[in-house]
Formats: C-alpha cells, sequence, structure tokens
C-alpha cells in the first residue's frame, strides 16, 4: 500500500507581477492569463503530491470576483484538496496586490484537476491525501462531492462525431 502524504506537503505560492503583456482590451488582466497560472500551480501543487508527471484533464470551476488590474502582484496558492486513484484536485485562490496601496484582494478562486502519469504515459495510483485538520476533512468532502458531479456530468455529456472529410490532420 502507498503511503499517504498530507496536504500540507502539495502547497505552493507562485507569484508574478501583471504587466502590459497581460492586458486585455479593458486594460486589466486577461482571464486566461490568470488561468494559465492556476494551471502552472495546480500542476506544481498536484506533482508535489504524487511525485509524478501530470495531466490537466478538468477545470472544475473557476469563479472571477474582481479584476486584476496592471501593476498588480498576482499571488495562486495552491494545494491538494482531494485525492482518488490516479486523479487530484487542487484548489487554487487567487489574489492580487496593489504594490502602493498595499491592499491585497481575494480575486478568485478555482478547481483543477490532473491525473498522475507512469513512464509511458498511462494513469498511475498515487499516494492518498492525509486531513489534518477539519477543514482540511471538510474540503475533502466537497472535493469527493464535486468528484461524483465530474463524473456524472462527463457520463452525460454527448459524444462528438467528427466525420473523415471534416478532421484537420
Amino acid at each position: 500500500m502507498i503511503k499517504g502524504k498530507p496536504v500540507s506537503e502539495s502547497r505552493i505560492s507562485l507569484t508574478q507581477a501583471m504587466g502590459l503583456t497581460e492586458a486585455n482590451v479593458l486594460g486589466n488582466v486577461h482571464g486566461g492569463v490568470i488561468m494559465k497560472l492556476c494551471d502552472e500551480a495546480g500542476a506544481m501543487a498536484a506533482m508535489k503530491h504524487a511525485r509524478r508527471p501530470v495531466v490537466t484533464v478538468a477545470v472544475d470551476s473557476m469563479s472571477f470576483h474582481s479584476a486584476v488590474h496592471i501593476g498588480n502582484l498576482l499571488t495562486v496558492k495552491a494545494e491538494v484538496t482531494w485525492v482518488g486513484r490516479s486523479s487530484l484536485e487542487t484548489r487554487l485562490v487567487v489574489t492580487a496586490e496593489d504594490l502602493v496601496s498595499a491592499v491585497i484582494t481575494h480575486t478568485n478562486t478555482a478547481y483543477y484537476v490532473y491525473v498522475a502519469l507512469d513512464e509511458v504515459g498511462e494513469p498511475i495510483e498515487i499516494p492518498p491525501l492525509i486531513r489534518e485538520t477539519e477543514e482540511e476533512e471538510a474540503i475533502w468532502r466537497e472535493g469527493m462531492a464535486r468528484q461524483a458531479h465530474r463524473l456524472e456530468r462527463r457520463r452525460q455529456e454527448r459524444p462528438i462525431h467528427i466525420h473523415p472529410e471534416n478532421r484537420a490532420d
């Protein structure tokens, strides 16, 4: 049996100054930039837990509460919140700091899901998640519910059939 790992071993923090190259047409940071940074932070947290390469399989939710402005210091904090046999859910909490006023704003929270891979790119069993606090246990239960919802949603997806004449290869 694989020895479990505590949530604390997966925690990471990714911080980056937001410049003009990250701006959208409104002059704020583009949501896609934030999503990319969340994916990077989530993957790092998942890899710290699994100590394996991981691939993104789902962006479960991404709720934006406020804009991130050019010049802000963006921080993404990530941790593993739920673990299955080979899949992991990470919670990402994003904040933006105005470096002049020192005001820190919670801009969004997200849940991303990854699958750990073996040497040939197949899913591999990973360590279970040890929950050490009541809050970690509550977040774990919420993650189990999200996973059940993701699986049900996937079962209900209508398959898309691509005709050979429409293929891009």
